[in-house]
C-alpha cells in the first residue's frame, strides 16, 4: 500500500474520530432521554433514505436514548388510492377521509408501511416493535374538522387524539424496545373496526406530550421553516412558541399541522421540537449530536450538551463510588 493512500485512510479515520469526539457531549446529554421522531414524506420512498434513518434509530438506541417513531405514509397511501380508484383530497392540509379510503390507509400504514420500517431497523438487531394506534387503545382519537376560510369543511374519517396509552409504551421503552407507530386511531365511543385517521405530525405530536419526552423531531420535504418563503435565505433556524405562533397563519398548508404540531408539544411540556430535512442522510443525527444542528427549532430556552469531565459533577470529598 502506498504512503499517499495510507495517509489518505488516517485522515478519513481522523475525521471519524473528531465527529464521535463531537457528539459526545450530546451522548451524555440524552442518555436515558425520550425522543419521538414523526417519519414521513420523501424520506419514506428512497431505498437509501430508509436505511439511512433506521439505521439512524438503531444509533440512537445504541446511545442510551429511547426512540419513538411515529409515521404516516402519504406517498404509499396515494399510490394505493389511485390505483383502486379512490379520488384524494386535501383540506387544510389533511386529508379527507371516506370510510372506504379509511380501511385503504390502514392497510397501507399497518400492513405495509410499518412492517418495511420495523424490519429495516431490525437490521441493527431485533428492537423494533410495530403498533398500529389500534392495539391495546394506543391512540383513542375523536372525529375533527377542518376550518377554511371561516366555513366548516367535514373531514371524514379524520381523528384527533384524545388520549395516548402512556403504559404500554413505558413497558416496551424500559425493555429496550423501539415502538414504532403508524398513524390509525381508535374511535372513542365509535364502531368496531372503523378506524380514524389522524394526521402523522399530530399524532408524533400528542405521543411526545403524553410521554413527556425530551425532544419531538418531525422529518418533512424541506430544510425546515422560512419565515419568507419562497426565499431560501430567510430559513429559521431557531423560533420562540410565541413567534411562531404570530407567524403559524401566513405558513403554507402543508406547513401548518407540523407547525402546529411543535407549538402544540412545547406548550405542553415537550422541552424542544425540530423540523428537519429527511431528505439528508443521517439527518437525525446530525439534529441531536452536533452543535450547529440542522433545520428549525422551536424551544423556550436552549438545552446545552453535558460538558466531558463532569461525570463526578455533585459529588463532595469522601463520596465513593461501588
Amino acid at each position: 500500500m502506498s504512503t499517499k493512500s495510507t495517509a489518505a485512510r488516517l485522515a478519513a479515520a481522523q475525521v471519524k474520530a473528531e465527529a464521535l469526539t463531537e457528539a459526545l457531549p450530546w451522548i451524555k446529554t440524552f442518555a436515558g432521554a425520550t425522543i419521538v421522531i414523526k417519519y414521513g414524506g420523501n424520506a419514506m420512498v428512497s431505498p437509501e433514505l430508509q436505511q439511512s434513518f433506521a439505521d439512524d434509530i438503531a444509533f440512537l438506541r445504541f446511545a442510551g436514548i429511547r426512540p419513538v417513531v411515529v409515521h404516516g405514509g402519504g406517498p404509499q397511501i396515494s399510490s394505493m388510492l389511485k390505483r383502486l380508484g379512490i379520488e384524494s383530497q386535501f383540506k387544510a392540509g389533511q386529508r379527507v377521509t371516506s370510510e372506504e379510503a379509511a380501511e385503504v390507509i390502514r392497510m397501507v400504514l399497518s400492513g405495509q408501511v410499518n412492517r418495511e420500517i420495523v424490519s429495516r431497523i431490525n437490521m441493527n438487531g431485533n428492537a423494533a416493535i410495530g403498533l398500529s394506534g389500534e392495539d391495546a387503545d394506543l391512540l383513542l382519537a375523536h372525529k375533527t374538522h377542518a376550518e377554511v376560510d371561516g366555513e366548516i369543511i367535514d373531514l371524514g374519517r379524520v381523528g384527533e387524539i384524545a388520549q395516548v396509552n402512556t403504559t404500554v409504551l413505558h413497558e416496551l421503552l424500559d425493555a429496550g424496545r423501539v415502538p414504532v407507530i403508524c398513524s390509525i386511531a381508535a374511535e372513542i365511543a365509535g364502531e368496531a373496526g372503523k378506524p380514524l385517521n389522524v394526521n402523522a405530525d399530530l399524532a408524533a405530536s400528542a405521543v411526545a406530550t403524553a410521554l413527556k419526552a425530551e425532544k419531538l423531531i418531525m422529518l418533512t420535504d424541506v430544510p425546515g421553516l422560512y419565515a419568507n418563503w419562497p426565499d431560501t435565505s430567510s430559513l429559521i433556524s431557531r423560533i420562540s412558541p410565541s413567534t411562531l405562533r404570530e407567524l403559524l397563519p401566513s405558513l403554507d398548508s402543508g406547513m401548518i399541522p407540523k407547525m402546529t404540531a411543535a407549538l402544540e408539544a412545547i406548550e405542553q411540556g415537550v422541552q424542544q421540537a425540530h423540523i428537519i430535512d429527511g431528505r439528508m442522510a443521517h439527518s437525525l443525527l446530525l439534529e441531536i449530536f452536533t452543535s450547529e444542528g440542522i433545520g428549525t427549532m422551536v424551544e423556550e430556552s436552549a438545552i446545552e450538551p453535558a460538558h466531558l469531565r463532569e461525570g463526578h459533577k455533585g459529588l463532595q470529598e469522601g463520596d465513593h463510588h461501588d
